[in-house]
């Protein structure tokens, strides 16, 4: 049931390893990288409490030592403070450029120790080991690291690839449903962007997926990361088409700034909802037929996930306040907003001449259902 995705980079090339037990043998496959056998490792408390000792069981398996420093969990970590402690931290373990960081935990994990290697002595290597369904699809691959700052997410980062992804599906039992959907909306925008065969599927082993089929969850995971390899390979720093993944982003980014980062709101719902805006906009500029939203619409529902604005718990900033606040993604270009908009299921570009007008009409309707 194990599966190898490699991302083929030149010299920044490394494989993603996808399936049930990795944790358990994470030493074996970290062993080959390390000039000594120690290595730092970045979590969070949540993640800490339940899979850091099976963790550090896997490394000492192949005489592999490790120190670890748990960060609170959440969305709220990843920002300047706990930054500036993870990388202190980093430094009083006298971590050197040639040693192994490993980012242990869900996206806020991984892109926080990414982007702590990243800066360290200049760059020093690490691994991310996901332990959500949402880093395991998305975040732990593609090399974006980074912090929130008070003006938009994602604001503060750097590029830089990791030495090596171990995606241990058996920890996904772990999550609660609330998380695992959320990541399953990185996995249905996948599908939604630029594989319809993929989408189909996942109409029909949604459930499945959803209920703990290993073969599945390895499936999906697999299918989302392939993808998601390919164009990185294609498009590294995003300067094209690389753009494709953030399909529902823009929504989500402004979404998420609106309601704080917090838990009114996970970062894989505001993907689910703003990709089901994203084709209502396309539909509403004539791009792609009315069908597509509500196919669309239906499958996030069938898998109960949020889909409206309203599912979003409290008040919400109007139409106008919420393009404003789109203006500080780091899509923006020349000024203008850049929309992933679709012509069909599986048929994504990148837009950058939407009529704001239309996108205002878009959310106030669906601040009003």
């Amino acid at each position: 049931m194990r599966q190898t995705v490699h991302v083929d980079l030149g010299e920044r090339a490394y494989d993603v390893r996808i399936g049930p037990g990795l944790i358990a043998e994470c030493g074996t496959h970290i062993a080959p990288l390390l000039a000594r056998p120690r290595v730092a490792v970045l979590t969070d408390e949540t993640v800490g409490a339940l899979h850091l000792e099976a963790l550090r069981a896997g490394l000492a398996r192949a005489d592999i030592a490790m120190e670890a420093l748990a960060l609170p969990p959440g969305e709220s970590t990843k920002g300047w403070s706990e930054f500036t402690r993870a990388t202190g931290w980093l430094l009083d373990q006298k971590i050197e450029r040639r040693d192994i960081v490993i980012a242990f935990g869900g996206g806020v994990i991984g892109d926080l120790g990414g982007f702590a290697a990243a800066v360290l002595r200049r760059g020093v290597r690490f691994v991310q080991i996901p332990t959500s369904l949402l880093a395991q699809v998305d975040s732990s691959v593609g090399g974006k690291t980074g912090i929130n700052a008070p003006q938009g997410k994602n604001l503060i980062g750097a590029f830089h690839q990791p030495s090596l992804v171990l995606a241990d599906t058996d920890v996904l039992g772990t999550l609660s449903a609330r998380d695992f959907l959320a990541g399953y909306g990185e996995v249905v925008k996948y599908g939604l962007l630029g594989d319809a065969g993929f989408f189909e599927w996942l109409e029909t082993n949604g459930p499945a997926l959803a209920a703990g089929d290993m073969e599945a969850r390895v499936r999906a995971v697999t299918r989302s990361v392939e993808m998601k390899a390919r164009i990185v390979e294609r498009d590294e720093t995003e300067e094209g088409e690389r753009a494709l993944l953030n399909l529902g982003h823009t929504f989500c980014h402004a979404l998420e700034a609106a309601t704080g980062y917090g838990a009114r709101l996970l970062h894989g719902e505001g993907v689910a909802i703003g990709c089901a805006l994203a084709f209502e906009l396309s539909a509403r500029l004539g791009l792609c037929s009315q069908e597509a939203p509500s196919r669309v619409r239906a499958h996030l529902k069938s898998m109960g996930m949020k889909t409206d604005l309203g599912d979003i718990e409290g008040d919400l900033p109007d139409a106008s306040t919420l393009i404003a606040l789109m203006g500080q993604d780091k899509k923006v270009v020349d000024g203008k907003l850049r929309f992933i908009l679709a012509r069909d299921i599986g048929d994504a570009f990148v837009a950058t001449d939407v009529p704001t007008d239309a996108v205002e009409a878009v959310l106030r309707d669906a601040l009003t259902r």
